[in-house]
């Protein structure tokens, strides 16, 4: 048995489906499922259950599932421990996060960083909670859902979720719209798994409205690229692009905005550098985008 092998098990668990798994995790459909049977047969029991065309934990499966969760987490503790003891210090760390959050968070703040401060790798986990992606082995997730004990979280900021309009729209001159009136624009939204979308959806469940029209664009470099080419207006989280003028959104007497947290394993090797490591990057990211931390 591989550890390898117990990852892709619980990424599958995770997941749902082989599909959605191998898009995670980098693989081919075939060679994930292949990957999995190789587990079932180191095991000599059946993980999953194939009938009726579906992928389902089997009953064995689900009892073997925190398990796998367990022994990966000890792993993963035990490399890094390993390595923050040969070195004194955190060599390397992960940081797990939505795309448009690496593009536009993560990315920059890495080009701020010194020689002595650990090399940053990155994972991108959109559609993931924070807690999916440290199980995955990010050593740092980056979302919006808080944790719980053992993990802990830290807020980062509130940044504003945008309503992108081109130069030439009757809304460029001013700072801020109305969900109602967005509403009945054309409006080019993200995927649901993106947290713009999914505070643009929560918003307008609580406002008992709807949209009159809308494209779904695959992130928001394509939607500005869309509302860009007189499409209609994107909503998005991410920094402008193309020349649009960003509208804050505005519901009753709050903004759109997602609230961003760091999350990390109190029980990591190296809890204190992570959490010192997640204060520099919220003050970066306040600073950067003049935000409250939340």
């Amino acid at each position: 048995m591989e550890l390898r092998h117990l990852r892709y098990f619980v990424a599958t668990a995770e997941a749902g489906t082989v599909s959605g798994a191998a898009g995670r995790l980098h693989l081919t459909q075939p060679g994930l499922s292949r990957q999995l049977r190789q587990l079932e047969r180191d095991l000599g029991v059946a993980l999953f259950d194939r009938s009726g065309g579906r992928l389902e934990l089997s009953t064995t499966g689900r009892e073997l599932l925190p398990q796998a969760r367990d022994l990966l987490q000890r792993a993963d503790a035990l490399r890094v421990a390993a390595a923050f003891h040969a070195h004194g210090r955190l060599e390397r760390l992960t940081i797990g996060a939505p795309t448009v959050t690496l593009t536009d968070v993560v990315s920059p703040f890495i080009a701020t960083l010194a020689p002595e401060d650990p090399t940053i790798d990155v994972a991108g986990a959109d559609g993931l909670s924070p807690a999916e992606t440290l199980r995955l082995g990010a050593d740092l997730a980056i979302g919006t859902v808080r944790a719980a004990a053992p993990l802990v979280f830290r807020p980062l900021a509130v940044l504003p979720v945008w309503a992108y309009v081109h130069q030439d729209h009757g809304w460029a001159g001013r700072s801020s719209v109305a969900l109602s009136e967005l509403l009945a624009e054309p409006l080019i939204v993200l995927p649901p798994a993106f947290t713009a979308r999914q505070s643009l959806d929560a918003a307008v469940t609580a406002a008992g409205g709807s949209w009159a029209t809308a494209i779904e664009a695959a992130n928001g470099t394509v939607a500005q690229a869309l509302a860009a080419a007189g499409r209609g207006i994107a909503v998005a989280s991410d920094d402008p692009r193309f020349g649009l003028v960003p509208l804050a959104v505005t519901t009753g007497d709050r903004r759109l905005s997602i609230r961003l947290v760091a999350v990390w394993d109190s029980r990591h090797a190296a809890a204190s550098t992570i959490a010192e490591f997640a204060d520099r990057l919220g003050r970066y990211v306040r600073r950067r985008y003049d935000a409250p931390a939340g």
